[in-house]
């Protein structure tokens, strides 16, 4: 059975477009509107839920000692999530997000495992190409036909397509666009190669009609930490790639936002951190900060928020003091193994590697100022071993030019 893990990993990554319609399944009135059906929704959870079973069953048949850098950190934040949950408002939807979240970490096993099976990587990055296309195709043509019209006017014409809020579909380019890039560069198949380049340039058209201030930033600081670390000249140009992004957010700063969002995110962070204070330890659980957030919000404030309007403010308001401290636990064992795999592997890899890595960097930077769900569910623990097995501690890579 294990000749279809390369499969399985391949549709996991393919179906990341479709991971932000789990938002419809809690009781939360998100500000966007769902392309999919709810039979869609529920079908996409239990897939991911077959092979999640699949994959602990092949990790438990195919074991391999040190395989798991990051498992213990990652187990920490489950963990967390479950205090969160059972300790917070609303247990049942703390518990089944906190049950998403686990899917995310047996994906990331599977990819620390598996990655250097016959055809899983090429299978990967072909997948996880080929659904980002198909994913900005269809956001960049809801815009162009202004169709739904209600998507349309709900987002002022910014591009969204299967993600329900711009943001989330600008999260999700910036962690794909910087290997989009890389794999154009380096990838060893010429067919993949034009497909890297072609997922840069329609994913740039798809990020720019998001209209998301925070996510050009986040894609800024993406190809700044890229350029600053492959580049002899890296520092310079990855200032001028920071400046870029910095005058773009000045330029079109309200464009296509009705009302002006300058002033809502001060509101909201000061209710964050009133929640955050009375709630410090384990928070108040995942998807809760909503239920809490008119009690305590300015009487000039939004009169509703979907999250924090950071991740790492969301983090703290809903995990409580036991999350942050598992989530920096878990960064620190990254950086630190990131950085003994990259010593050791040959450019081209090294560079795919860093890529990868760059877009946590940019995600990271979005975060500031906003809370991506698409990123925390389906990016961010994959993304981490998909950084670390593309290193793979100098081992020759089927996917990059040696």
């Amino acid at each position: 059975m294990r000749r279809f893990m390369p499969a399985a990993l391949g549709v996991m990554f393919a179906a990341v477009p479709l991971l932000p319609s789990f938002i419809a399944l809690t009781k939360v009135a998100f500000p966007g509107v769902s392309l999919v059906p709810s039979v869609v929704t529920y079908s996409v959870l239990g897939g991911c839920a077959v092979l999640a079973i699949y994959a602990l069953t092949m990790l438990a048949r195919y074991p391999l000692r040190g395989s798991q850098p990051l498992l213990l950190p990652v187990l920490s934040i489950f963990g967390a999530g479950l205090l969160a949950g059972l300790a917070g408002f609303d247990p049942a939807a703390g518990l089944l997000f906190t049950l998403i979240g686990g899917l995310g970490i047996v994906w990331h096993c599977a990819i620390m495992r598996f990655y250097g099976d016959r055809y899983a990587a090429l299978t990967i990055y072909w997948a996880y190409m080929l659904s980002c296309a198909v994913a900005c195709a269809i956001a960049i043509a809801m815009v162009v036909t202004r169709h739904p019209a209600g998507q349309y006017a709900l987002q002022h014409g910014r591009a969204t397509g299967t993600f329900i809020l711009p943001g989330e579909l600008a999260g999700y380019l910036i962690a794909l666009l910087p290997p989009a890039y890389a794999l154009g560069c380096v990838a060893a198949q010429r067919a993949l190669r034009v497909l890297g380049w072609i997922v840069l340039a329609i994913g740039l058209a798809a990020l720019a009609l998001t209209y998301s201030r925070a996510g050009w930033m986040g894609f800024a600081a993406a190809f700044a930490f890229l350029l600053a670390m492959r580049t002899r000249r890296g520092v310079g140009a990855a200032a001028i790639v920071a400046a870029a992004g910095a005058v773009a957010v000045l330029v079109l700063f309200n464009a296509h936002h009705n009302p002006s969002e300058d002033y809502t995110r001060l509101s909201i962070w000061q209710a964050a951190i009133q929640v955050a204070d009375r709630f410090p330890l384990t928070g108040v659980g995942p998807f809760n900060f909503s239920r809490l957030y008119a009690l305590v919000r300015a009487p000039d404030g939004d009169p509703t928020a979907f999250h924090a309007h950071s991740i790492y403010l969301t983090f703290f308001v809903e995990f409580g003091i036991v999350g942050i401290a598992t989530v920096a636990w878990t960064f620190y064992r990254f950086v630190g193994e990131l950085r003994l795999r990259l010593a050791c592997a040959p450019s081209p890899q090294a560079f795919l590697a860093l890529s990868v890595a760059a877009g946590l960097v940019g995600v990271a930077v979005q975060g500031l100022i906003d809370t991506v769900s698409v990123v925390i569910f389906g990016l961010w623990m994959p993304t981490m071993a998909l950084a670390l097995a593309a290193a793979k501690g100098g081992e020759p890579s089927p996917t990059v030019e040696r």
